[in-house]
Order: structure tokens, then C-alpha cells, then sequence
């Protein structure tokens, strides 16, 4: 099955991609969302358009993509917790700590392995289906023959970036993108 999963960074961006046909939108919160700036979601807003989105049938993928410092560990636990009981269809996570934690928390909560994963291989994809994940965010830099390789050898859904690769350097490795980038602008 295809489905168009597009970015909602902010209210605005929730709803155009609603309304022009999204079959999922991922939303970043106000914390641990690798998408930092962007206008991203508080508390309440991200209640408010999982509601906008679940009335008109879109799914709804919360974006707690960053490492988690051990002092950071319950917040993000916290969120994940408002968000599922908000109604989220599903949590993009990069932190393994954090994944196995929230599989062993909400067992039907799907957690999707995030591009910033930098899974590149099927044995990536297959450690990730052991530990319980759903789906795998793959890297972009794979060509077809080996994302079709993935998807025939694993029953992990597969999730491929087609459009708006930013980063300029491997997939999930935007941080280290954005450096070059300020670099090149001297």
C-alpha cells in the first residue's frame, strides 16, 4: 500500500496537507523533534491537530526524533503519553532507549525508526523488526533494487523520502548538514 505522509511544522502546514490529499502528516512537538526550527507544536496544539486530522481521516505520526539524555528520558515519556492518549497513530523515534521503552509502555502504539536511524541495510531493518518496530524511515541515499531488497526480505512497513531532501550530507545526519552548510556561507 502507498500512502502520502507529508510534514506539518506548523497549524498552517497541518492543514494544506490535509486538505491537498495527505494520508498521514507527521508533526513535530516543541521538544525532542529533530525539526527544531520549525514552528512545531505545544502541549495543547498538538491535541488540537491530532483532532483536525483524525475528523477528516488523516493518521497522525509524532516526531520525537532526537537522542535522549538520561535527564530528558521522563519528558519525552510524558509526551509520548499525552500524545497516545491524544490519539496519535504512531511515534518516529530515533533513541533506541526510548523506542524500547515506549514498545514496552503502549504495545499498540506503532513506533516508526526514523531516517536519522541511518538505516541503510536490511540487517538494519531486521534489528529494528526484532526489537518491535512497525516501520523503518530508510535512508535516501538507496536505490531502488536495494529499498525493493529491504522491503522483499523484511515485514517492516517501508517508509522512502521522494521528495524535499534537504540535507546535504547522509540521511539522519542533518545536524552535521546544517554545520557544512553555515560553513559554506562564510
Amino acid at each position: 500500500m502507498i500512502e502520502l505522509l507529508a510534514p506539518a511544522g506548523d497549524f498552517e502546514c497541518l492543514k494544506a496537507a490535509v486538505q491537498n490529499g495527505a494520508d498521514s502528516v507527521y508533526l513535530g512537538s516543541d521538544l525532542f523533534s529533530a525539526r527544531a526550527f520549525a514552528h512545531n507544536f505545544s502541549d495543547e496544539k498538538l491535541k488540537k491537530a491530532i483532532e483536525y486530522a483524525k475528523i477528516r481521516g488523516v493518521k497522525t505520526n509524532l516526531t520525537l526524533n532526537t537522542l535522549i539524555k538520561d535527564e530528558e528520558f521522563k519528558e519525552a515519556l510524558l509526551l509520548a503519553s499525552k500524545a497516545y492518549e491524544y490519539g496519535i497513530d504512531a511515534i518516529i523515534v530515533q533513541d533506541l532507549g526510548l523506542a524500547k521503552k515506549l514498545i514496552e509502555l503502549f504495545p499498540d502504539l506503532p513506533i516508526h525508526g526514523s531516517t536519522q536511524m541511518t538505516v541503510h541495510n536490511l540487517n538494519g531493518a531486521l534489528e529494528l523488526q526484532n526489537l518491535g518496530f512497525k516501520r523503518v524511515v530508510l535512508a535516501r541515499e538507496l536505490s531502488l533494487d536495494e529499498i525493493k531488497y529491504i522491503c522483499k526480505n523484511t515485514k517492516l512497513e517501508i517508509e522512502c523520502f521522494v521528495h524535499g531532501a534537504l540535507c546535504i550530507s547522509y540521511s539522519g545526519q542533518c545536524l552535521f548538514s546544517s554545520m557544512l552548510g553555515r560553513t559554506f556561507r562564510k
